[in-house]
């Protein structure tokens, strides 16, 4: 047996259409849009009576994609404090490498988009920095120079 690939990644959020703007700004594309709910639902999630509504969206590459999914039933819990500090055990973060970072960070701020700290550089490879997108999860920008 041998791993072929990741598939995606899955985020719940609470505002679909906010989220799918917020990912689209930053350059990624709607691959799909899909109602989901039934028998193998609850039985894949382990939840019962699910119904939700989910994007799934991929990089321009067609190599990555998330899953942006809103929970109409059950309904979503928060998953503790708002906007949960980077050393928060669990899921950290999704960073994407992108072109001009100052460029989309100013193109994500009206979608809410939030900088952490501010905008470093790794010796003479790479641009970085965080900020907080849809449902207080972690975006990763990184900007390759040199």
């Amino acid at each position: 047996m041998t791993l072929l690939r990741m598939d995606n990644v899955a985020i719940v959020v609470e505002d679909l259409e906010a989220a799918i703007a917020f990912f689209t700004e930053l350059g990624m594309e709607l691959e799909g849009r899909a109602e989901i709910e039934g028998l193998y639902a609850d039985r894949t999630v382990g939840l019962d009576g699910v119904r939700s509504a989910i994007a799934m969206m991929r990089t321009p590459d067609g190599h990555s994609k998330l899953e942006l999914t809103k929970y109409h039933a059950p309904a979503a819990i928060g998953a503790g404090r708002p906007g949960p500090p980077p050393n928060t055990l669990g899921l950290h973060r999704v960073m994407f490498a992108v072109d001009d970072i100052d460029d989309t960070i100013a193109r994500l701020r009206p979608h809410g988009a939030e900088l952490l700290g501010g905008v470093a550089q790794y010796g003479d490879s790479y641009r970085l920095c965080n900020l907080r997108g849809p449902a207080g999860i972690i975006v990763a920008l990184a900007e390759r120079i040199g």
